[in-house]
């Protein structure tokens, strides 16, 4: 035990000094064996909550430790908070609840913004369940009754919590709790069995013989609840109430998104998590306070702004919103202070007490080693550095526990520390492991701190203070199927072009007589003034045409000039296709460079990677290491969803090829994209004796020269650059592997053009959205394909929301990013919308620093824009889709697409991943 807790006993507040992250783990879970009612530790945001959740996993396994995180939307918000959030917040109530006064769990976790939120009453849960086991009988109407009412919704398959599916005799529904859903297998209306079941597979796993399904919303719709929120929110809003949609859904009983910000009208009262848990002890860490200041202001200022809003649209201006008072939905400052004063409690600072006395507990920790110094200087080798001070914290009577980002990391870590001398390292999984080991041996865990800290007795160091920083990576198919589907799609004086009489102009729907029935048909316009009549049934032999030009050649009705055209395409078609095959024949037939990664150089390079390598990412990686070692030239595809890890394979197959003297392309669309991969390989290869230079219209002429001659003389060893690398004025010296990043933006001509310097180049194609032209070769056997199908560990689903232009929602999205800390996108169609939407932002919030990027900029005034908003000089990126492809900016997490109709589905789907 680190410190005494007999200020739990006399009810005091108390600093705990000398405890950074890690040691207030340990403190709170010592004060909660010494303290039976339970400790409630309110964390600064709910990155600090996982972070305590994890190490407190880590270090005291058997303690019980509850979630209660916030909403994960601004106050008066317009959109509800995700079912995994309420779910996890009723959990947690309901657990508590059920517990009672003196029986409270160990620790329960939750943040600023969670505690100063009121919540449903206990007497909620006293009601709100349905239980059944195998054998009862079980009425369907009366479960769907319960299910709709309390927050379900009803989907073809269950994947998430809160949802249900009925399928004649068998339910399935993921309740709040649940690990994974169940599946309940009725006969008639008597319960058979309860099984669950994988979400993904879909494939059962296990029985269950009891159910107990929790409410999945803090709003429940039952009769009372609705009469008592039609008469407060008709106190609220007024006779304008009649035509409010909320309004009407809630009286009909349908949920409406959003509902939950007028929490207080549907319960008889509200309480807090504090009510919950009678008796607790209340910590905090040394932000606390400013954050709970910062949420109050936040609150208030949401609250005046939704009542200016309301007030504009009563006078027809704006969608109306009407607020609770912030007092019925949210703790005060006075009731926030005084639910702090009546508990006994603690807060944790990771600075050195500034003096004795009763109100000071000193824990004794200090932050740990940072190896910055041993990073910056080029003759210290940084395992060696590592390994002499785990020597040193030995010999001072410390036991040294080593934590990794993830299970590789620390494989990495361990095989590294042993080549250079430092052998007694072993793997534990929790701190009762660790303490087994001999006092002379280290242990290396998986445990997400960033800092260490040091104690009298134990000095815990971490991945991020040995290799930096844990650095962000990152890693269209545009063209739909042009045939015709509908008539809507055409309009009159379109261009068209028919399968057998090529291009003429659509001018209209017609009527036609024939075999005495009325006939709709298109009528096309020919050179000469000629007509075509198409009958709507069989409208697939139109295409439209891809170009508005109003000079665009007619053809003559049953001339030729089409048909020649036709054949001469074919033949076209006939010889890329016979070079294809030829390429590929010669290369299958080549015998190239055995490549193979550098021992103990790669597994550092691999161990810079910051971040948990997913299944199919290391699959991925080491069938291309295989594929370069084989003898043969690679040709593997890499597909894989955006911000999945492609980029990560890249890196480390040239890495590959660069240590072994070769030369390196990287092919990219864009060059916005060029200038974000030539970072990224700089960044990663930092340190190392490579080469690299970026070639596209941002570099200027007279670099653009050197990277020439440097890439014909063999001093360049990557070079990163979009189509100018495809120019006949491009010689290598020895390129070894060609990269094509979004292979899809690329010619078939323009990809084998860098294949045919050297047959036995290897070649590695990166895409999220392959073509059809390019997974057949894959599916041939032409080339090999990997599949990165998993997402990252910490990656979160981008929630994606198509709505009518408000001016509120639009304003609420940007400010709710920036209290975060965060950039905005915003993306316009079209650069003459760009002028209008940047006046419109300046009215909506005037104190948003905006930069505006197109294609139209020079390129040295977009290369700046783009630095700038990059390094959080301005908020919001205000451009055109010429982002689409290639920005990769970790803070960055809201896009605001504007008019979204006039974009593709993959010009939407790869603006998505510029998020998340």
């Amino acid at each position: 035990m680190l410190i005494e807790f007999d200020f739990l006993e006399s009810g005091d507040r108390v600093t705990i000094s000398g405890a950074p992250d890690g040691i207030d783990a340990l403190v709170l879970a010592d004060m909660a064996a010494a303290h039976g009612p339970g400790i409630l530790h309110v964390c600064r945001d709910d990155r600090d909550l996982a972070h305590k959740q994890e190490t407190l996993g880590f270090f005291r396994p058997e303690l019980e430790v509850l979630t209660f995180p916030a909403w994960d939307c601004l106050p008066y918000d317009r959109v509800s908070p995700i079912n995994q959030i309420v779910s996890e917040r009723i959990d947690t109530l309901t657990r508590l609840a059920a517990r009672g006064a003196g029986s409270g769990p160990r620790v329960v976790l939750s943040t600023v913004s969670a505690v100063l939120q009121r919540v449903p009453p206990r007497s909620m849960f006293d009601t709100a369940a349905f239980v059944a086991r195998p054998g009862e009988r079980v009425d369907i109407d009366a479960l769907t009754t319960f299910l709709t009412g309390n927050g379900y919704n009803r989907t073809g398959t269950v994947r998430e919590p809160g949802e249900y599916a009925l399928r004649g005799g068998i339910i399935d529904l993921f309740p709040p709790g649940s690990p994974e859903p169940l599946r309940l297998d009725l006969f008639g209306d008597e319960l058979e069995t309860i099984r669950s079941f994988d979400p993904l597979t879909q494939r059962s796993t296990g029985t269950a013989d009891v159910l107990t399904i929790k409410p999945v919303s803090e709003v429940l719709l039952d009769e009372d609840a609705i009469s008592r929120f039609r008469t407060e929110y008709r106190e609220l809003a007024g006779p304008a109430v009649k035509e409010d949609a909320l309004y009407e859904a809630v009286s009909a009983g349908r949920r409406h998104g959003g509902m939950e910000h007028w929490l207080p009208f549907f319960h008889p009262q509200l309480e807090t998590i504090f009510d919950y848990l009678p008796g607790a002890a209340i910590t905090t860490d040394h932000q606390t306070g400013a954050s709970a200041d910062a949420r109050f202001e936040v609150i208030e200022d949401y609250h005046q702004a939704r009542k200016t809003m309301a007030e504009a649209g009563e006078k027809g201006d704006l969608a109306v919103h009407y607020p609770v008072p912030p007092a019925l939905m949210y703790l005060t400052k006075d009731g926030w202070q005084t639910a702090l004063s009546q508990r006994a409690g603690a807060m944790f600072s990771p600075f050195d007490a500034p003096g004795g006395g009763a109100g000071q507990r000193d824990a004794g920790g200090r932050l740990g080693r940072d190896f910055a110094d041993a990073r910056a200087l080029a003759d210290v080798n940084l395992f060696d550095a590592l390994g002499a001070h785990i020597a040193e914290q030995t010999s001072a009577g410390r036991r040294v526990l080593i934590a990794a980002y993830s299970d590789g990391s620390r494989d990495r870590l361990q095989r590294l520390a042993a080549e250079h001398g430092v052998e007694r390292i072993t793997a534990v999984d929790d701190y009762a492991s660790f303490e087994e080991l001999d006092a002379a041996e280290a242990g290396i865990t998986v445990l997400g701190l960033e800092t260490g800290f040091v104690t009298g007795s134990l000095a815990l160091i971490t991945e991020q203070a040995v290799l930096g920083d844990r650095l962000i990576r990152r890693p269209r198919r545009k063209r739909p199927e042009n045939f015709l589907q509908e008539l809507s799609a055409l309009n009159d004086g379109d261009f068209v072009v028919h399968v057998e009489h090529g291009i003429g102009r659509y001018l209209a729907l017609e009527t036609l007589d024939v075999g005495n029935a009325p006939h709709d048909c298109l009528r096309v316009e020919y050179a000469g003034g000629d007509s075509l009549f198409v009958p709507v049934e069989n409208i697939e032999v139109l295409s439209r045409f891809g170009s508005e030009d109003s000079e665009v050649q007619l053809d003559k009705l049953g001339g030729a000039a089409w048909q020649a055209r036709r054949a001469r395409v074919k033949d076209r078609i006939r010889d890329i296709a016979d070079k294809l095959l030829a390429i590929a024949a010669e290369r299958e037939l080549k015998s190239g460079d055995r490549i193979v990664p550098p021992e103990g150089l790669y597994e550092e390079f691999s161990a810079r990677f910051p971040y948990a390598e997913t299944g199919d990412q290391l699959r991925a990686i080491e069938d291309t290491v295989s594929d370069m070692g084989s003898g043969k030239p690679m040709d593997r595809l890499i597909c894989g969803d955006v911000g999945f890890g492609k980029t990560e394979v890249a890196l480390r197959a040239a890495f590959i090829a660069a240590m072994q003297g070769g030369q390196v392309a990287v092919v990219v669309p864009t060059t916005l994209l060029a200038r974000q991969h030539h970072q990224t390989f700089r960044d990663r290869m930092a340190g190392l004796p490579i080469e690299i230079r970026q070639l596209s219209r941002l570099v200027p002429a007279s670099e653009q020269a050197q990277t020439r001659e440097g890439l014909e003389s063999g001093q360049i060893d990557i070079v990163v650059g979009t189509h100018a690398l495809l120019g006949d004025s491009i010689k290598f010296k020895n390129l070894t592997l060609l990269v094509v990043d979004e292979e899809q933006h690329f010619g078939v001509i323009q990809k084998e053009r860098l294949k045919q310097l050297r047959a036995d180049v290897h070649v590695l194609p990166l895409t999220a959205t392959p073509i059809p032209r390019t997974l057949q070769m894959a599916l041939a056997g032409v080339r090999d394909m990997s599949i990165i199908a998993t997402p990252p560990v910490d990656r979160l689903a981008v929630r994606t929301f198509v709505l009518p232009y408000d001016p509120v929602v639009i304003r609420e999205a940007i400010e709710r990013e920036r209290f975060r800390g965060g950039q905005i996108f915003y993306v316009c169609p079209r650069i003459e919308d760009i002028a209008r939407v940047r006046d419109r932002l300046s009215r909506l919030v005037p104190d948003l620093k905006v930069a505006v990027a197109t294609g139209q900029l020079p390129p040295a005034e977009l290369e700046e824009t783009i630095s700038a908003f990059y390094e959080g000089q301005y908020e919001c990126l205000l451009s055109t889709n010429i982002i689409e492809s290639g920005l990769d900016i970790p803070t960055a997490n809201t896009m605001i697409v504007h008019r979204s109709e006039m974009f593709g589905l993959a010009q939407l789907y790869q603006l998505r991943g510029r998020i998340g």
